[in-house]
């Protein structure tokens, strides 16, 4: 084999390699955008777990209150709707809003106690508002990992070769689960 025949040999040898690293990596770079994506998916669901969680609750909550609130009915028509809304909802946008929608529905319930004494010192009330915090704070934890998780995807959605390998494979931008912008005021304590 002549010199320039060895040479040119070793130049497409290396082209192949090349190429095959480049196929490689692109590969690898598509299967971790859709890990990212799965990521986030399976994050929402454990949002959706807790959040499943809370509407069964409710139930139970509002029929405990009722016995001292019987004229509290827009506050229980107002959960009852809140909670309809969210199972109705097809995206997690409108996820979102309705269980922030029911977040606020649900601080007015709970504030009922202040008004009537006899359902503050009620043992089922008492048990269930524990029951619903704890709730809340679980979706407050899985409503941060969720987050974290969208954060993870929409930043290497916005690096240069993320951009690509995301439209590759059909993956769109995450919504994050923010707070609504009237509950992030500051309440004003007045005595």
């Amino acid at each position: 084999m002549s010199k320039g025949a060895k040479t040119a040999l070793i130049i497409v040898g290396g082209i192949v390699l090349l190429g095959i690293i480049f196929f490689s990596w692109g590969i690898g770079q598509y299967n971790k955008v859709v890990a990212m994506d799965e990521q986030v998916t399976a994050q929402w669901a454990q949002v959706e777990n807790q959040l499943k969680r809370r509407y069964d609750l409710i139930p139970n909550l509002v029929e405990t209150v009722k016995g001292y609130a019987k004229h509290e009915k827009e506050l229980f028509e107002n959960i009852a709707e809140m909670r309809t809304r969210y199972f109705q909802a097809k995206t997690v946008g409108e996820k979102i809003k309705n269980a922030n929608g029911l977040e606020r529905v649900l601080s007015r319930l709970l504030l009922l106690k202040e008004a009537y004494p006899q359902l503050k010192a009620n043992e089922s009330f008492l048990k269930l508002q524990d029951s619903l915090e704890g709730s809340e704070n679980r979706i407050a934890v899985e409503r941060k990992r969720y987050n974290d998780a969208v954060r993870i995807l929409n930043t290497y959605r916005r690096t240069v070769f993320g951009r690509f390998f995301a439209a590759m494979a059909g993956i769109e931008a995450a919504e994050y689960y923010d707070i609504p912008e009237e509950e992030k005021v500051v309440p004003k304590v007045k005595f």
